[in-house]
């Protein structure tokens, strides 16, 4: 299947570059998977499109300020870093895979400065990989890294958002129920829940679960191929509970729906599952592709955004819907002009 396949007309004026004033006054487009026109709601009226026993899984990952600015020693050259991945400490020192950005390249050995006045964070290149990673030391210990980096760190908006974070940025581009740290960015689908809608919810009768993925910048780079199957994912760490592994199989077992809250945690259980559908519980590692032809063991709905043409999360989004069903629902929803991407509207295909 060809990548262009996945290819439709979006108005850069519809993708959204602010959060709208309250979370879930966004829109909803509810989409039957098999059959049925687009139903056009508001995201407060979800709960009136689930079942009483439906499990909604939600990716708990929190959003670290995990883009790093700083200059290289000596030269004072720019530099910036964007964290990714955890690595193996090296002589008591946080490491971590970044993508990086600099005026000239970096290369194994060179120092650098990140932040600025008291709050200054030295750090060593260790490695230089392909594609602009790098592997860093920082002189920090692994376990005090974190807290360094909400000091001097910024919010790693994401690319098609055409502006520097902000303040509002630190509570909005982050889910009300984030709890573990590392991702370098939003579980989206996520964004649009407050305390009010858990509430309507839980008195429906519908329950909820949490895995963790923590999202990587592979996220936003666009599918180079020309043919669909040439694309490789990047890996990203994740978590499953043995609650949820629980949850899931009691849900199913009673024939009732499992449906993942955004493309994360549809991912992070369909990589855990086996033939049967049973999750495996703990730690993981996903390097998952989801595209037309997928079979899935786990989920059997999908709460999601709308997402960038030609990417693999519309790839992922028509596995489930079908691509020409879920092509006619976006061409709908850029008629009733839909907000697009991290900040936009939500789409449920159930």
């Amino acid at each position: 299947m060809k990548t262009a396949a996945f290819d439709f007309h979006l108005p850069e004026r519809l993708i959204a570059q602010t959060p709208i004033a309250r979370r879930d006054a966004s829109r909803l487009l509810v989409l039957p998977r098999r059959e049925g026109a687009p139903v056009h709601a508001s995201f407060r009226d979800l709960v009136q499109h689930l079942r009483a026993g439906d499990l909604l899984v939600l990716n708990d990952a929190k959003v670290i300020p995990a883009r790093l600015r700083g200059a290289k020693e000596g030269s004072g050259g720019r530099v910036e870093l964007l964290l990714c991945d955890p690595l193996a400490p090296r002589d008591g020192r946080a490491v971590w895979r970044c993508m990086a950005g600099a005026s000239k390249p970096l290369r194994a050995g060179g120092r650098i400065r990140l932040g600025e006045g008291d709050s200054v964070l030295g750090a060593e290149v260790v490695a230089v990989g392909e594609g602009g990673f790098v592997d860093v030391a920082f002189d920090e210990a692994p376990d005090r890294i974190l807290d360094r980096v909400e000091r001097i760190g910024e919010l790693p908006l994401p690319p098609y958002m055409r502006r520097e974070a902000d303040e509002t940025d630190r509570e909005r581009y982050q889910t009300i129920y984030a709890r573990v740290p590392g991702a370098v960015a939003a579980p989206t689908a996520g964004l649009h829940f407050t305390d009010e809608v858990f509430a309507s919810l839980r008195e429906r009768g519908v329950e909820t679960a949490r895995v963790t993925l923590h999202v990587g910048p592979g996220t936003f780079l666009p599918v180079r191929a020309d043919d669909v199957a040439d694309h490789r994912m990047h890996a990203e760490r994740y978590e499953v509970p043995a609650e949820t592994a629980a949850a899931v199989e009691r849900t199913r077992a009673s024939g009732r729906r499992v449906i993942a809250v955004g493309t994360t945690a549809l991912r992070t259980l369909e990589s855990a599952a086996d033939e049967s559908g049973a999750l495996r519980i703990g730690a993981g590692v996903s390097e998952l592709f989801v595209k037309p032809g997928f079979t899935f063991r786990a989920v059997d709905g999908l709460l999601t955004n709308f997402h960038l043409p030609r990417s693999t999360l519309v790839m992922l989004v028509a596995a489930l819907a079908g691509r020409e069903r879920l092509l006619a629902a976006y061409a709908e929803a850029v008629e009733r002009e839909y907000r697009f991407y991290s900040y936009g509207d939500a789409m449920l295909v159930i």
